[in-house]
């Protein structure tokens, strides 16, 4: 396989191993880019051809057998924007080979079995572009704040997530993880947004102030995740997202990064193109 270059921004974005501290990294910052906010939506814009022929290609290559798939986690806060980079930036290619998946609370059932169980349905099969709108992540960040497991299985499926991950990387998965990284201040414009356009009513929970309320509680939570889960098969990227059009753009250059890295061709033909060719051009005229 072809080594690519990693771009700047995805340079910037990957989390060095080791303790993490949330605090010290910016979250209204555009690293690895030198534009403004027009240069960036421009940017984003610019890759879409490139992304969709390579999402093409990736889903072509299932026909040949090929098991390989990608699979974009997107984790924050409440308002971090993991909706608008499924439209902005995942609505740049196909959306017959994406498939989004959303966690919200665990059902009866979900609850009766491991928590990966929801998550192995969830995953996108060969030829894929998988999304997680939420994911795994879920049962060692809430489940930690809200007292929802004991200390005994948090810890546990800290080792349980890095051995599903290096898995899936085995299986032919390419993991991309992304913790999506706003400030307090922002998600506080962004409710107040939300409250003050009737539009945007139904997208408000009122229990959002409430998690809002252990907002030190996560961000220990997140940091303690990120640090035990950050693996060579599966590492982390914290994307600063106060700027709605950087954290678009920089998902969009992961996503790019990692589907140049995969050298996806089109599958050759099995049959005999030439002898379909003539057969083609002898056809006799439709009537």
């Amino acid at each position: 396989m072809t080594t690519h270059a990693i771009s700047p921004i995805a340079d910037h974005l990957r989390l060095p191993a080791g303790p993490v501290d949330l605090a010290a990294i910016e979250t209204d910052a555009a690293p690895g880019f030198a534009g403004d906010k027009a240069d960036g939506k421009a940017t984003l814009l610019a890759m879409g051809e490139e992304l969709a022929d390579l999402q093409e290609r990736l889903w072509a290559q299932r026909t040949a057998g090929s098991e390989r798939r990608v699979l974009l986690v997107l984790q924050g806060m409440d308002t971090s924007g993991k909706g608008g980079v499924l439209r902005h930036t995942i609505g740049l290619v196909d959306p017959q080979g994406v498939r989004i998946t959303s966690f919200k609370a665990p059902t009866e059932e979900e609850r009766s079995h491991d928590f990966l169980w929801r998550i192995e349905k969830g995953l996108p099969a060969a030829g894929y572009l998988g999304v997680f709108d939420r994911s795994h992540y879920e049962d060692v960040l809430i489940a930690r704040v809200r007292g929802f497991a004991d200390p005994e299985e948090i810890e546990r499926r800290y080792g349980a997530i890095n051995d599903f991950e290096a898995r899936l990387a085995d299986q032919g998965f390419s993991i991309i993880k992304c913790m999506l990284h706003i400030s307090p201040e922002e998600q506080k414009e962004r409710l107040a947004a939300r409250l003050a356009d009737p539009e945007k009513h139904w997208k408000y929970n009122p229990g959002d102030l409430d998690e809002r309320a252990r907002w030190a509680d996560y961000r220990e939570a997140y940091e303690i995740a990120l640090e035990r889960t950050n693996t060579d098969a599966a590492p982390w990227h914290v994307v600063p997202s106060d700027k709605k059009w950087f954290r678009n753009l920089a998902i969009g250059q992961l996503l790019l990064d990692t589907l140049r890295g995969l050298d996806l061709t089109w599958p050759e033909a099995d049959f005999d193109v030439a002898a379909e060719q003539e057969r083609l051009a002898a056809e006799a005229p439709v009537r």
